[in-house]
């Protein structure tokens, strides 16, 4: 394929140079032949034409040929793709390390902005109870579901019976921390 592609830049630039010097020769002026001058003007404008046109057939065969190498380059050059790619494979990693670093960060963030919200909500006088809904912590803290009956569960913690909720949480309160993981609350802390 290369001795071709050899070949082919031989034959065109080849081509380029004949056809350009018998244009030149064309151009000289003869003396008087047996043909008119006219008709020798003629035949010598036509023979340019001819040689221009071959002109340019060669330089397009040369563009061809150029355009042929750079698709054998690309194709065939393996060391240079290969390096390409662990260029591409390399920034396309540190991108992702840095988006990686800030997901971390913004999730560090929003934990500890949730955790103060929760202490916040929790030691607020405002929170309000639905006498169907518990805390969620509250809820976390009631461990005995079995013991109790139907009707307490639907109550707020407050309004089990003592001996309940006192046996609950005195069973429960020293062996599980936070439900995120924030330190041990009790259902005490709460309102």
């Amino acid at each position: 394929l290369l001795q071709s592609y050899n070949k082919r830049l031989k034959d065109d630039i080849k081509s380029i140079m004949d056809n350009f010097t018998e244009i030149i020769k064309s151009a000289k002026i003869e003396d008087e032949t047996q043909v008119s001058r006219a008709t020798q003007s003629e035949q010598d404008n036509y023979e340019m034409h001819v040689r221009a046109a071959n002109i340019v057939r060669a330089g397009e065969s040369l563009m061809k040929l150029v355009s042929d190498l750079k698709q054998f380059l690309i194709l065939n050059d393996f060391p240079s793709v290969n390096e390409a790619i662990n260029q591409r494979n390399q920034q396309l990693r540190s991108l992702q390390e840095e988006c990686d670093k800030k997901l971390i960060a913004l999730r560090d963030e929003i934990s500890i902005d949730l955790y103060e919200l929760e202490e916040e909500y929790y030691s607020s006088s405002y929170s309000l109870c639905d006498s169907n809904d518990l805390p969620l912590c509250e809820a976390y803290w009631r461990q005995d579901f079995a013991t109790l009956s139907p009707e307490s569960l639907s109550m707020p913690l407050t309004a089990v019976p003592a001996e309940q909720s006192g046996a609950t949480s005195q069973s429960s309160t020293p062996s599980h921390p936070h439900v995120n993981g924030h330190g041990v609350v009790g259902p005490a802390e709460h309102p």
